[in-house]
């Protein structure tokens, strides 16, 4: 099992050590670097600082928003990224949410999956430098009836295939994402309910494209805090307003796959009650009611030994690449955390 970083969103507040954590990763020999965006920093900006001062570490997108980019701008960047960095670029995908998808770019959130599909194929389509034409229910390249043409890419990227990922929660798009993708980007992963709500779709996907898992990606995102067991509780308690945002405020009421996820882990009561806190502005509240042990399953808490432990219940689980967002007010703390990774990995015989 390979491990990875995630800086998470540029303009949170760690910027001017967000630099020396990913050249520390790169020097300590994790494999992957991600950035992500939302509605602030964009990904690909920070890629590309981050690619132009490291050596060995692979950049990924975690994610590119669907939403905010035509397929083809997305494989122009793709290939631009890949070319600069010497061909450590990976892509990761998704579509976003409906309060930021039609909130912040206007785009209407309809048939995710489907303008998923298509927006991979183009995109792959793209990066062969084949002239680029397609036609679906979302894109019809060129635009018929008018002056364009089917162009080709002018860009030679590093690599023939770039990495693609996606970002993915809900069984259907697992589904799909195991079909036309190279891995999956996974959050608020718990070892003891990986398979049920995660892996056996993914390779559900993948049979029905006529695959196997070889070569797949697995890639959750876990939060880390390294400390004495006997303050699990407390370490715990550092990531109640990053899961209630995520199971509580994430999406609409009706249309929230992290509070979703909560519910196929058997939290069915307490996301309800975390949902309704915080949507009616109880953000304490909603932090107060979730439970612990959902928190200590979906990160990576305590001793070196005990987050072995854990490191060996994901890789049992089918997880190839564990990406830490390691928690810390300063860099020192940060790197401590890094280095602590990399030694629970190899206590954990997943070197």
């Amino acid at each position: 099992m390979r491990l990875g970083i995630n800086l998470g969103y540029w303009g949170a507040g760690m910027d001017s050590d967000n630099l020396a954590v990913a050249q520390e990763a790169d020097r300590l020999g994790y494999a992957v670097c991600w950035a992500a965006e939302a509605y602030g920093s964009d990904a690909p900006t920070v890629l590309s600082w981050v690619a132009a001062q490291t050596e060995r570490i692979d950049v990924g997108s975690a994610i590119f928003q669907i939403p905010a980019r035509t397929p083809a701008m997305t494989a122009m960047t793709a290939a631009t990224l890949d070319s600069l960095s010497g061909g450590r670029f990976r892509l990761g995908l998704g579509v976003s949410g409906p309060q930021v998808s039609e909130g912040w770019y206007g785009v209407k959130f309809d048939k995710p999956l489907a303008r998923t599909r298509e927006y991979v194929e183009i995109v792959r389509k793209a990066m062969t430098r084949e002239r680029l034409s397609y036609e679906g229910a979302h894109w019809t390249l060129p635009l018929p009836g008018g002056p364009g043409k089917p162009l080709k890419l002018t860009v030679h990227p590093e690599r023939e295939h770039i990495p693609l990922y996606i970002a993915a929660i809900g069984p259907k798009n697992l589904h799909q994402t195991g079909e036309i993708a190279d891995g999956a980007l996974l959050i608020f992963p718990s070892a003891d309910h990986l398979e049920e709500t995660a892996v056996s779709h993914l390779r559900a996907g993948r049979e029905a494209a006529g695959k196997t898992m070889d070569g797949f990606d697995v890639c959750p995102t876990l939060p880390l805090s390294v400390g004495e067991d006997k303050d699990v509780s407390a370490l715990a308690d550092q990531f109640r307003p990053y899961t209630a945002l995520y199971v509580g405020g994430m999406g609409s009421r009706k249309q929230n796959f992290y509070n979703q996820l909560a519910q196929r882990m058997g939290y069915e009561k307490e996301a309800a009650e975390i949902q309704d806190k915080y949507l009616t502005g109880d953000k304490a509240g909603a932090a107060a009611a979730i439970p612990e042990r959902l928190i200590d399953q979906t990160t990576l808490l305590g001793s070196v030994d005990r987050i072995a432990e854990r490191m060996q219940a994901y890789a049992a689980a089918g997880v190839t690449t564990l990406t830490l967002a390691p928690a810390g007010f300063t860099l020192d703390e940060r790197v401590a955390s890094l280095r602590a990774g990399v030694e629970a990995l190899e206590r954990a015989g997943l070197a």
